[in-house]
């Protein structure tokens, strides 16, 4: 077990949005009802996501980042704000207003500036053969006394892999290791990653996969009940409309026929609980030279994205990852803050974010100059490699 001898140096990382800060604003501020709206919802004290649930590789095309950008990220668990950086920005502002999982931005981010490839997948959770204890001390140096406290309280989830950490993971786990084998034996899970062609696959998932087991289990365990009891926060589906388990399979069947499973690292972690290759974008050996040439260009900030944009600190963006924030925010604080974000950016700038179970896009608003990248958006969620969402809405601030 590590031995906490010292607290770590203080040095760049995450900091909270104090009153003053935020309260000499360049415009008004919202509506303080609506204001932090998540924030009054849901138990933040642990981590919920300990990887990002979205594809990068689309979210860096909808992007669409030039060298020289300076970018916006919600931080969730850090994997897209990471890969971001690998496009050479001049800076990625990383928010978020859950503690645990800006300390897990920031030790990801230690990683990549202290070691090498390989020891960074060793910390992580990613490959085993790595005292991961070790790995962490030799990176707690560089880490904010608040993170350092968060982890040498929980120490035991550095030792047992940081890729499993999440609430969400554990959802995963769940599924895989109580359910999937009440329903499909380890050799039929094999054979569904194998490569095939597209009309192999539709066989394989009509004639051996989508049986009278699979769909009735699928829909009890990916309710918004208990996907609200043991995955996402229960109130997370506050707004939400239509039915969960009967999108999913939709979409299921999207990811294991019409695209090739045997390619979907997100499919992989879920059914087997690891990766295979080709990595999610932040992980592949070829990014990490670039994002860790870039890391100390990333800025972590404990604050919502209403509260830091009208701070006196924030600097236009040329581009925003949004994650799927206005799923969990009512129509009127959407707008609100939607016309905030335009207000905060670049001319061009780009807008992407997700819908799960809520419809939210600038063109069902009365918000002008916005204009919804239709087509982009349609071509590339038809590469969505994770299939939990309904659409990618990508958007591009008028010039």
């Amino acid at each position: 077990m590590f031995a906490l001898q010292r607290p770590p140096l203080a040095v760049q990382g995450f900091e909270k949005m104090s009153p003053a800060s935020a309260s000499k604003n360049k415009q008004p501020p919202l509506n303080s009802r609506l204001t932090c709206e998540v924030a009054n919802r849901g138990n933040f004290s642990f981590i919920k996501y300990a990887q990002c649930w979205e594809d990068t590789d689309l979210v860096l095309e909808g992007m669409a980042i030039e060298p020289g950008d300076t970018c916006l990220s919600i931080a969730s668990a850090g994997d897209n704000t990471l890969a971001i950086l690998s496009k050479n920005p001049t800076k990625v502002v990383a928010l978020d207003l859950i503690k645990a999982q800006l300390a897990l931005l920031e030790l990801k981010a230690a990683a990549f500036r202290m070691l090498n490839y390989h020891e960074m997948l060793g910390l992580l959770g990613y490959e085993e053969g790595h005292d991961r204890v070790a790995l962490f001390a030799q990176v707690s140096s560089v880490l904010t006394q608040p993170s350092y406290r968060f982890w040498a309280k929980n120490i035991d989830l550095v030792e047992k892999g940081l890729a499993s950490s999440g609430k969400f993971e554990s959802y995963f786990r769940l599924f895989r290791t109580r359910v999937l084998p009440l329903i499909h034996s380890k050799s039929t899970v094999d054979e569904l990653l194998l490569p095939k062609w597209r009309g192999e696959r539709n066989r394989f998932y009509n004639g051996r996969w989508n049986s009278l087991g699979w769909k009735l289990l699928f829909r009890v365990f990916f309710s918004k009940f208990v996907m609200g009891k043991l995955g996402r926060d229960a109130s997370f589906f506050k707004y939400a409309n239509g039915n969960l388990p009967e999108r999913l399979l939709q979409t299921t069947r999207q990811a294991l026929v019409e695209q090739d499973p045997s390619t979907n690292p997100y499919l992989h972690w879920i059914l087997r609980g690891e990766f295979q290759a080709p990595l999610p974008f932040y992980l592949r050996k070829e990014n990490f030279a670039a994002i860790k040439r870039n890391i100390e260009k990333l800025e972590i900030r404990e604050a919502s994205l209403e509260q830091y944009l009208s701070s006196k600190e924030a600097p236009r963006f040329d581009s925003f990852n949004l994650s799927d924030i206005f799923e969990y925010m009512s129509v009127e604080n959407y707008e609100q803050l939607l016309a905030q974000i335009k207000d905060s950016s670049t001319p061009g700038a780009r807008l992407v974010y997700w819908n799960m179970m809520v419809d939210r896009c600038s063109s069902n608003t009365s918000i002008k100059g916005i204009k919804e990248q239709r087509e982009l958006s349609s071509k590339l969620f038809k590469e969505n490699k994770t299939f939990f969402y309904s659409k990618f809405i990508i958007e591009e601030i008028a010039t």
